[in-house]
């Protein structure tokens, strides 16, 4: 049809519903004409895009193609402003349309920048549609703002959008949040609190916010969005801005469906949707009143003393803590001390997450003192006792707030203090067993906060304990330990890089570093080289014995690497439409929304022995011992649940299974073994 028949043939239903909309308005196919006009708008939209994208080639480039551009571009404008009106006008007649209008928003937006799928058109071109085009759809989510059926179609609980609307979705929920504060207190409680089959907009944004994998990654180049015609910011910033402005005109009496909102989000598996929630409730802390900051400090404390074992909520809960802990006025601080005293072993818990440098110079050593003193006690108490895996929680929960207090309160301790920390090391280090250190989660924990502690008073450590310490690490690393394990390794590597190794423990000391910045630096896993560079290159530059620097790169290939890194030599160059391309196939593979684990199963998995990789080289009967160890240690683990909280129903079915396998494995073995 010729577009200015078909804009004209509009153009007339249009007017002559509007004409007669007293009689006929009752009669009217509404759904059909909403259903009709979409589908022009999309098919309009679509081959302006087709237009843009071929006037970015160079031999495209003429008046006529620009021409029929502008042509088309006026047309989706005409159709989207008969739509705006049309929607104005019979907006009580459209409930059963408002799932379209949902769906033509985002698909207009799926095809536009920042989305990954979006056309590759230039900037004028973007900027010209955004100006003539979509400026129109924003006054038509104005007129469904008030909407019901439309609140339920975007909020919808069973909502299942494909990966290519999720960033359009979240656009969309951000515009919904940046106009409701100008809207009554009804249509804000209509949006903002949960209902049968529909969520608030606050968990929804955080819900879709996760799904965007794609246009969150850093290597993305088309996920900037702009605020008010500003410079281009990223997905994050734009959201987190946004959200924030929202937050500072919620309406009290809806503030128990945020907090609700934020904690939820808070306690997402996803990290960039967690640390996105922090930001938000940190904002909230600083807007409202001491009091209410006061009221969320001791609400995530009760929360985190109150989860039993390890888990990414309860480290996300201590994160929140730490941040929220600076905000608090000195007489709350006071008061919280208070409530969680230092002095009582249980509220470690609460000591290793909160940085001592919030708190006032006298209240910071206050605190010092007496976390150490508790810390110390504790340890010696491990000590004297039977030395069994079930106590190493609370051990490395000491060394925990130990190491807290060091790293964040280091000039509030004095000489006593320091020497009963590093006399206290150095007598758990006698204790650290290597094959327990590869087998046993608990230990692997403790063993690294040993050696972060060591790497903090490395100036005071006995060289003889450095030599054992260096030549265990590289025994260990040869066995390839778990990447944290290897990351407390560099801590402590390279602190010796600000120490004069004394001459009587060169020869050993000398040698093995060399070795064990050798093995990191080969490592193929990328968090574990980059600190591994950042490590050798922090050694390099502060160690008085240079002579080892070049025995640590025993290749070629690791020297290349190093010599990039402090040349700061970047990635091969890539073209931005294959930046696009990787980070689409990326998305592709991870955009489902990680498995929700309950904070049950993440103690279970958490507390769980890592399982025990085959090593050919060992002896067998090493294999024995090391795979009967870590079956051991699972069952101390699991007797140490047992106390902690009631059995699961499955339990003891699963232990009368294992009493079967063990009695199995006993007939495979040859009497006079």
């Amino acid at each position: 049809m010729d577009q200015a028949f078909h804009a004209n043939t509009w153009k007339f239903i249009i007017k002559q519903s509007l004409k007669h909309q007293s009689v006929i308005k009752s009669q009217l196919k509404h759904k059909e004409i909403i259903s009709s006009l979409c589908e022009d708008i999309v098919f309009s939209f679509h081959s302006c895009l087709q237009l843009a994208e071929q006037m970015v080639q160079p031999a495209a480039q003429d008046n006529a193609d620009y021409r029929i551009f502008q042509k088309t571009l006026k047309l989706c404008r005409f159709f989207a402003n008969s739509l705006l009106h049309y929607t104005k006008e019979f907006l009580p007649f459209l409930s059963d349309s408002c799932c379209i209008l949902h769906q033509l928003y985002l698909q207009i937006y799926s095809k536009f920048p920042p989305n990954l799928c979006a056309a590759r058109i230039s900037k004028a071109q973007q900027e010209e549609i955004a100006g003539t085009f979509l400026v129109v759809l924003d006054p038509l989510i104005s007129q469904l703002l008030t909407s019901q059926p439309f609140v339920q179609a975007v909020l919808d609980s069973k909502l299942d959008l494909p990966c290519e609307l999720q960033l359009p979705q979240v656009l969309l929920l951000i515009v919904v949040t940046d106009k409701l504060p100008s809207q009554p207190k009804d249509v804000q409680t209509l949006w903002c609190t949960e209902a049968t089959a529909r969520v608030s907009l606050i968990k929804a944004v955080f819900y879709n916010f996760e799904r965007c994998s794609g246009e969150l990654s850093p290597t993305a180049p088309l996920q900037g969005v702009k605020d008010n015609g500003q410079a281009e910011v990223t997905l994050y910033q734009h959201a987190c801005v946004h959200l924030c402005a929202f937050v500072a005109s919620f309406h009290p009496s809806l503030f128990p469906e945020l907090d609700a909102a934020l904690l939820n989000a808070v306690l997402s598996t996803n990290m960039t949707t967690s640390l996105l929630a922090m930001d938000v409730w940190c904002f909230l802390a600083r807007y409202g009143t001491a009091e209410l900051c006061m009221h969320h400090v001791t609400l995530v404390a009760h929360l985190i003393k109150s989860c039993p074992g390890e888990c990414i909520q309860l480290t996300n809960l201590t994160l929140l803590l730490r941040r929220l802990f600076f905000f608090m006025t000195p007489p709350h601080q006071v008061e919280f001390i208070r409530r969680f005293s230092p002095k009582e072993a249980d509220n470690l818990p609460l000591w290793q997450c909160i940085s001592f440098q919030s708190l006032s110079a006298d209240l910071r050593k206050q605190a010092a003192c007496e976390v150490i003193r508790v810390c110390t006690a504790q340890c010696i108490k491990w000590l004297s006792s039977s030395h069994t895996l079930s106590e190493l929680d609370y051990l490395n929960t000491a060394l925990s707030a130990l190491l807290t207090v060091c790293n964040s309160a280091g000039d509030a301790l004095d000489i006593r203090q320091q020497t009963s920390v590093t006399e206290v090391v150095s007598q758990l280090w006698a204790f650290i067993n290597i094959q327990q250190v590869i087998s046993q989660p608990y230990v692997q924990q403790a063993f690294s906060l040993l050696l972060q502690l060591l790497a903090f008073f490395i100036q005071t450590v006995d060289p003889q304990l450095i030599s054992q310490v260096v030549t265990l690490l590289t025994s260990l690393l040869k066995l390839e330990p778990p990447d944290h394990v290897s990351l407390a390794a560099l801590d402590f590597i390279s602190s010796l890089g600000r120490l004069f190794i004394p001459q009587a423990i060169q020869d050993k000391v000398l040698p093995n570093l060399s070795c064990i910045f050798a093995l990191l630096l080969a490592s193929k896993n990328w968090l574990l080289e980059q600190h591994t560079l950042e490590a050798f290159t922090q050694f390099a530059e502060g160690t008085n014995h240079e002579e080892i620097v070049p025995q640590c790169l025993n290749s070629e290939e690791i020297k290349n690497k190093v010599v990039a890194f402090l040349e700061k030599t970047g990635l091969v160059d890539e073209t931005e439409a294959a930046i696009v391309d990787h980070v689409k196939q990326e998305k592709g593979t991870f955009w489902e929304p990680a498995a929700k684990v309950t904070v049950g199963e993440a103690n279970g998995l958490a507390l769980q022995p890592c399982t025990k990789r085959a090593r050919h080289e060992l002896p067998f009967e090493e294999e024995y011992r090391l795979a009967f160890q870590a079956a051991a240690g699972a069952l101390e683990t699991t007797e140490m649940l047992l106390q902690q909280a009631p059995a699961p129903d499955w339990l003891v079915m699963e232990l009368e299974a294992l009493q079967e396998k063990i009695e199995k494995l006993k007939c495979c073995v040859p009497e006079g073994i």
